[in-house]
């Protein structure tokens, strides 16, 4: 039987005098007999720690994308640590909501939003709508006809970058489902008309390449596909979305929050952006913090 590396489970992971695995100093053979199994256990010193790594490297407005894990207790920890949260559903909004995460600190994402999803979000007031498709666009107009709520909206782009990934996880390239294509037009196109349009305030431009990403410089390509459309609209935040990888197996390796900060702002300041840059990191907040527990109940 392989052993598992060390570095695969959670920072603060030590055996106990009994030879029991500890996280957080919580014996997790007490949780299970406690709570039953299957049961997730999260190393809250190491979300926080996460949290802080996000907001040191991107500044204010790097918000976690809530997919990733969530529940009313991480969204509030995600918020006393500074950063904003990515929600892509009705349920998410309302979890992160009733967590007590103030509105304007949210981020609404999805490529398929429903006109109810639309109407909450922007009845709650959140702080930034990531409009996906010209559709999604239609429906924001024809909720302003009735209601006259403005809300601040991102453009996602899709740069046209194949991050090296698997397939199932990819969303840069060009014939993604997800955003207004770059190399097609469909970018300048959705520029022009929410630029045009009195049902949003449009402030910047969205991209997300993948998930899983292993290689940090595939993010610097898709900043430099993106700079000079964001050059020339002359908007003032630029999310580079998320997707970082996290190593879940012997002989995976991902760049750390920091690093990846690092690589995404030289390309950046190289390229001559001046908007706000920031992103949504998910899985490399939570993934490494937590096991699951299982009890064994049959061998075959």
């Amino acid at each position: 039987m392989s052993v598992l590396p060390w570095g695969l489970l959670p920072d603060s992971a030590e055996v106990g005098p009994d030879g029991q695995l500890l996280i957080g100093g919580c014996d997790l053979e007490e949780l299970a007999g406690h709570y039953g199994t299957p049961l997730f256990v999260y190393d809250e010193d190491q979300l926080r720690a996460r949290c802080r790594e996000a907001v040191a490297a991107f500044g204010d407005g790097v918000a976690y994308a809530t997919k990733a894990f969530l529940c009313r207790a991480m969204a509030r920890l995600v918020h006393e640590e500074g950063m904003h949260l990515d929600v892509a559903s009705g349920g998410e909004l309302h979890v992160a909501l009733d967590a007590g995460v103030p509105a304007e600190r949210l981020v609404l994402h999805g490529n398929n939003k429903s006109e109810l999803e639309l109407i909450r979000a922007r009845d709650a007031g959140v702080g930034r709508i990531v409009v996906d498709s010209f559709d999604e666009l239609h429906r924001l107009e024809q909720l302003h006809a009735v209601d006259g709520i403005v809300p601040k909206v991102l453009l996602r782009i899709t740069p046209g970058v194949e991050a090296h990934t698997h397939e199932f996880v990819m969303t840069g390239q060009d014939d993604s489902k997800f955003g207004f294509g770059l190399k097609v037009g469909d970018a300048q196109r959705a520029v022009d008309r929410a630029t045009a349009s009195p049902a949003v305030e449009l402030v910047g431009i969205h991209a997300h390449i993948g998930s899983q990403v292993f290689v940090a410089g595939f993010f610097e390509q898709a900043v430099e596909a993106l700079a000079p459309f964001v050059n020339a609209t002359g908007l003032p935040e630029l999310s580079i979305g998320g997707g970082i990888g996290v190593a879940y197996v012997e002989g995976e390796s991902a760049p750390s929050i920091t690093e990846w900060g690092a690589v995404v702002r030289a390309a950046c300041d190289a390229a001559g952006i001046t908007a706000r840059v920031s992103a949504e990191p998910g899985r490399s907040i939570a993934a490494a913090a937590a096991v699951t527990l299982y009890r064994v109940g049959t061998v075959k």
